[in-house]
């Protein structure tokens, strides 16, 4: 009775002792700087970290966070007659042997997004497995559906110690990072009303300071467009859990305004002419037609960025047009202090032979504007180019280390392309580099600069319409100046090229249950495949990190050489997903709803 007693003792005094070793551990970590807190690392979403990534030699974790990809994969391929999975998803938080990442349940239904449930999930790395420690269910809702926009991203944020979770009703809920226990929920509008959104990522700053965008949609219509908002804002959540907001209409009611005026909800806003005046525009001087604007609101999948001065940047546009829209700073006492119009700058549309940066075929030729069409002109509106912002992408703000701000707009006619978009600290227009779709681009500092990455797809379809006979789907046939390619660009600080990797495999791939994988070269994409991150990876070296529609997570050396790559699930057209790196050096990606994790 004594030995066993003596050996109850012993081990309750190591149950104790292991006990207090994984508090310390979670209480260092807790401590500790987030080697990967947020979207795109940090307050100013350059996707750089400062230590080495490991190499690529095998996955050392596969987590299938979205169980419902093949019913999401079958409805868009029903709704459109494409393969896709147009989603949205939370770029993998890390600290330490921690890593939190989102996962689903519930039912997919293309009319609402709402029949979903999202939760935050914390897992820990002991003995080389990524073992899964709590489930958080969280209340928040997608706004809108399939026939919207691609399905809105739900992402938290790791500050002060704490998990930071999106919520219902423009809510989010700080939690217990040990064991995912509510601490309190924070709620800037008293009631929770299910037309309230929390419409953004997490943004943290390097004080605590939490920022997100909220929308609040008037209540019926089938569709998130069938009536303006109700309002929006821009939310503040101290530390001590207290809280501050401002309406996007206070923001630009207090800004200065850089170009052209923000409209009023029921102004007139410029859309595209009717495909029965093809080719555009219909004469040279043709005006388009316009329908009311809306109210001025945050762009969905938006996540503040704050420099280090303390100035949080957002983007806002017209919630029924996505052609009026501004870059805007903010103080830190949340007073707007300049809105910088994205429109009138781009100058790369018609091209009559002469237009230095146009993509588009000559006028009069296949895809390109009808002969006698003004050089440069944006050939659906006639008018030179805006950047647009459109809900469908996940584009957010990034900070460059001399103070300038950079913003993946969307156009239509390069292509699908998009600009990426160059701001001074005051709202001053600096360029554009002709791609910027759902993209947020990372930053490499080095040798006293600092060089810009991006992905840089020229996509094939329709140069700037969606009519066959006027511009036609084969880009390299019709094209071969500007064929259909695929490539990581770095750019200096004025956006001159310092190299491209272009992408040329053309094997469709799958893994196996059995975990070998099969390529077939099926020849569905003979110009290879694009790059489907929406924030790319840098680490210490100034290695990229990028995924791409193929399946495989790429490594590229500086120079544009191809380091290492690996295949993860599945050759798939988009979701646009972000990469990590743990402070380790491990590699976190997506593909096909699975979370893997890459390293030696």
């Amino acid at each position: 009775m004594k030995r066993l007693w003596i050996g109850i003792s012993l081990c309750m005094l190591f149950a104790g002792l292991w006990s207090i070793h994984r508090t310390s551990k979670t209480a260092l970590a807790q401590n500790s700087s987030p080697s990967w807190p947020q979207w795109a690392q940090n307050p100013q979403h350059t996707g750089f970290l400062r230590v080495a990534g490991q190499n690529l030699n095998e996955i050392l974790a596969d987590i299938v966070y979205d169980p419902l990809v093949p019913n999401e994969l079958a409805a868009i391929l029903k709704a459109t007659g494409q393969a896709g999975l147009l989603v949205h998803y939370q770029v993998p938080l890390v600290d330490g042997d921690d890593v939190f990442m989102e996962s689903k349940s519930g039912m997919y239904n293309k009319e609402s997004y709402s029949t979903q449930d999202w939760h935050q999930n914390r897992f820990q790395w002991q003995n080389g497995q990524l073992v899964k420690e709590w489930t958080f269910d969280s209340d928040w809702k997608a706004p809108g559906n399939q026939n919207d926009f691609w399905e809105p991203v739900y992402h938290a944020v790791l500050a002060n110690g704490f998990v930071y979770d999106p919520g219902a009703g423009g809510t989010i809920f700080k939690l217990n990072r040990s064991d995912g226990s509510v601490v309190i929920r924070i709620n800037p509008f008293g009631s929770i009303d299910s037309n309230t959104f929390t419409a953004s990522p997490l943004t943290a700053d390097s004080a605590g300071n939490i920022y997100y965008n909220v929308v609040q949609l008037a209540p019926g219509g089938p569709s998130f467009y069938s009536k303006d908002v109700v309002g929006s804002w821009l939310v503040k959540v101290a530390p001590d859990d207290s809280v501050t907001k401002v309406s996007y209409a206070s923001l630009l009611a207090s800004a200065v305004i850089k170009g052209e005026p923000v409209p009023g909800p029921n102004d007139p806003c410029k859309v595209q002419f009717a495909n029965s005046q093809l080719p555009w525009p219909p004469s040279p001087d043709a005006e388009p037609p316009t329908i009311a604007c809306g109210s001025q609101r945050p762009g969905l999948n938006v996540a503040p960025a704050i420099a280090p001065d303390g100035t949080i940047y957002t983007v806002s546009r017209g919630h029924f047009v996505s052609r009026y829209n501004y870059l805007i700073a903010v103080n830190p006492d949340l007073a707007g202090k300049w809105a910088a119009s994205l429109r009138g700058h781009l100058h790369d549309g018609c091209n009559d032979g002469t237009v230095s940066g146009s993509v588009l075929p000559l006028n009069g030729t296949p895809g390109g504007c009808r002969v006698g069409a003004h050089n440069g002109v944006d050939p659906g509106t006639n008018e030179p180019g805006p950047g647009r912002v459109v809900d469908d992408q996940s584009s957010t703000p990034t900070i460059a280390p001399n103070g300038t701000i950079l913003f993946g707009a969307y156009t239509r006619y390069n292509y699908f392309q998009g600009h990426l978009m160059q701001f001074s600290a005051g709202g001053d227009f600096l360029g554009a580099y002709t791609f910027g779709w759902d993209s947020t681009p990372a930053i490499f500092p080095h040798d006293n600069t600092y060089s810009i990455v991006i992905k840089d797809n020229h996509y094939s379809g329709g140069s700037y319409c969606d009519v066959d006979a006027i511009c036609p789907p084969d880009r390299t046939a019709t094209n071969p100046a500007s064929p259909e390619a695929f490539f990581v660009t770095q750019l200096d600080p004025k956006f001159n090229v310092e190299w491209k990797f272009q992408n040329t495999n053309t094997l469709s791939c799958s893994r196996n249950p059995d975990g070998s994988v099969t390529c077939v070269d099926d020849g569905s994409h003979p110009h290879s495949f694009e790059w489907c991150v929406n924030a790319p990876t840098v680490d210490t070296h100034g290695v990229v990190y990028a995924n791409s529609e193929d399946g495989n997570l790429y490594a590229i050396k500086q120079g544009g050489i191809l380091k290492q790559k690996i295949f993860q699930q599945l050759n798939l057209g988009a979701a646009y997903t972000p990469a990590s790196l743990g402070g380790d050096g491990k590699i976190y990606s997506q593909n096909a709803g699975h979370l893997f994790v890459a390293g030696n």
